[in-house]
């Protein structure tokens, strides 16, 4: 059940951390970042991109968090507590949690597969048309298939009874100690892997490519608005996972300090995966005999095409191709496991159902949906229109949404600012006030109405509008009435109490730090008296 007395809850602010960082660090990290970073103006990128980092990327991290631990709930009871009509802001953002993971799922099912490719070079001299065609057996049609390929549907299962079998640990024995496993082994992984890179012959002409800054670049918007997008979608921020994490908190606990680990470990681990990726690839263009802009490549053909071939022409390359596509398997799990907690989350909330039934119905859905609609030999096309709607439309125009009706609608940014500063190292004030109410939302609002224009004169890819439009516009049509339908649904008295409950309690503590720095208690006044703690999940707050 959902109860204060029964929430699950992190046994330290360490095992909150790795996994909020497990969360972060995802497939976008390696396969998108040092791309997007080359496109950008190389070396001179890294100025826009910390810009978006402190402006857009860490202040809503903080916002999340806050929304989280102040209500001890789920996203849509996090935005409930403000009003109901906020609620659907917090249904739809789960609702993007849902259909995101469907699709994350199958391609860590693909990196798991490489993986054992990798032994044999499995894809001999021709590593596109074997993805495209032996390995996916895509028909190149649009709609779905019922022709299901083996040799994806199998790993996908895999992936599912290990994220749900994972799940259903619970928030400490499950999420908790898998991120406290696989984190470090990630990055121990990938820094053999860098090392291994950087000895290659050509490796320093990848990383002069990287790094070379042009300057010029920085006055095209476009590269500024590059730099948002990308920390924007590696933090996981804005459809649901840090809201949820955050209410696993216990009460006292350094929301800005973790924020700020979190944020810069995210953004480490990608300037990593740049180093390790771009002295692979200049070796492959040095063992090409070509520039190294020929071969640069983002996305799925970095990872499955440009890198199966790299690792056809380097020494040891199937050692190189199990620790690559290894860490693949290691961030996209630490990361699936943390989109699906997010909806099973929700669901037991508002059902006040217990979180493994929860985790039973809608874990098993996505699971089901999954396995029926990405192994097929039309799964390709359906994943990359789903990817595109879902990122660009859904988690940008939540977040857009979200920071208008808080920020101007409710004006209840100062409450999320005094929460997070009444426990936390770093305080919050009007820098962070004109970050969330200003800045992010222009920027972000600028990425979301040009995607839209885009979108609908130029239509996606390529592909025809009656599938863009069942699976982009429908999708999103789709998660906006449902997220009405759902709020319409009346709380259990238990869950609103629950949440009335501890928002009182923070504010109530909030109110109390100010009184104290008001009088000039100090610091130490800050610890509740006796009858001011309460308990809750076995814990003393």
């Amino acid at each position: 059940m959902t109860t204060s007395s029964q929430r699950e809850m992190f046994a330290t602010r360490t095992a909150f951390i790795m996994a909020a960082i497990g969360s972060a660090i995802g497939l976008g990290n390696i396969w998108r970042f040092p791309y997007v970073a080359y496109d950008s103006g190389g070396g001179a990128f890294l100025i826009p991109y910390l810009v978006a980092l402190l402006t857009a990327g860490i202040p809503i991290l903080f916002f999340d968090y806050a929304l989280g631990h102040r209500s001890r709930s789920s996203a849509p009871m996090a935005f409930r507590a403000f009003t109901r009509a906020a609620e659907p802001i917090g249904w739809f953002q789960t609702g993007i949690a849902f259909v995101i993971g469907i699709y994350y799922a199958v391609i860590i099912g693909w990196a798991g597969m490489y993986m054992i490719f990798s032994v044999t070079q499995a894809w001999g001299d021709n590593a596109e048309s074997f993805f495209i065609g032996e390995f996916l057996q895509q028909s190149g049609e649009f709609g779905l298939s019922g022709d299901f390929v083996p040799g994806v549907l199998i790993p996908l299962i895999i992936v599912w009874v290990v994220t749900l079998g994972v799940l259903l640990l619970g928030v400490q024995r499950g999420i908790s100690r898998f991120n406290l496993i696989f984190i470090p082994l990630l990055v121990v992984m990938f820094l053999i892997l860098v090392v291994r890179a950087l000895f290659l012959p050509g490796a320093f002409a990848g990383l002069d490519a990287f790094f070379t800054p042009d300057f010029a670049a920085l006055a095209d918007p476009a590269v500024w608005v590059a730099a948002y997008g990308q920390i924007f979608f590696s933090l996981s921020i804005a459809f649901g996972i840090m809201i949820t994490y955050a209410s696993y908190l216990k009460r006292r606990t350094n929301l800005s300090g973790s924020g700020l680990v979190v944020a810069f470990s995210n953004s480490s681990f990608e300037v990593l995966a740049g180093i390790g990726v771009f002295a692979a690839l200049g070796f492959m263009a040095q063992a090409s005999g070509v520039a190294v802009d020929e071969v640069v490549a983002s996305g799925v053909g970095l990872a499955f095409i440009s890198f199966p071939t790299l690792i056809s022409q380097m020494p040891g390359g199937a050692l190189f191709g199990i620790l690559f596509f290894g860490s693949l398997v290691f961030a996209g799990m630490t990361s699936l496991i943390s989109i699906v907690q997010v909806p099973v989350q929700s669901v037991a909330e508002k059902l006040d159902i217990s979180n493994r039934t929860s985790l039973l119905i809608v874990g098993g859905l996505m699971a089901v949906i999954s396995c029926l609609t990405m192994p097929t030999v039309t799964g390709l096309n359906v994943l990359d229109v789903v990817d595109a709607f879902a990122n660009n439309i859904g988690v940008v125009g939540s977040a857009v949404v979200s920071l208008i009706v808080v920020a101007w609608l409710l004006r209840k940014l100062p409450v999320l600012r005094d929460h997070i500063n009444a426990t936390s190292s770093f305080k919050l004030g009007p820098t962070w006030m004109i970050c969330l109410s200003v800045i992010t939302p222009l920027v972000l609002g600028y990425m979301l109405i040009s995607q839209i224009i885009t979108l609908i004169q130029d239509g996606y890819g390529g592909m025809p509008k009656s599938f863009t439009n069942v699976f982009g516009w429908g999708m999103i049509a789709l998660l906006i009435v449902v997220a009405i339908v759902l709020t319409l649904i009346p709380w259990p008295k238990r869950a609103l109490r629950h949440t009335e409950d501890a928002i009182a309690a923070s504010d109530a503590a909030t109110a109390s730090l100010a009184e104290q720095d008001r009088s000039g208690a100090g610091p130490a006044a800050s610890t509740p008296r006796p009858e001011q703690t309460r308990t809750e999940g076995g814990q003393t707050l």
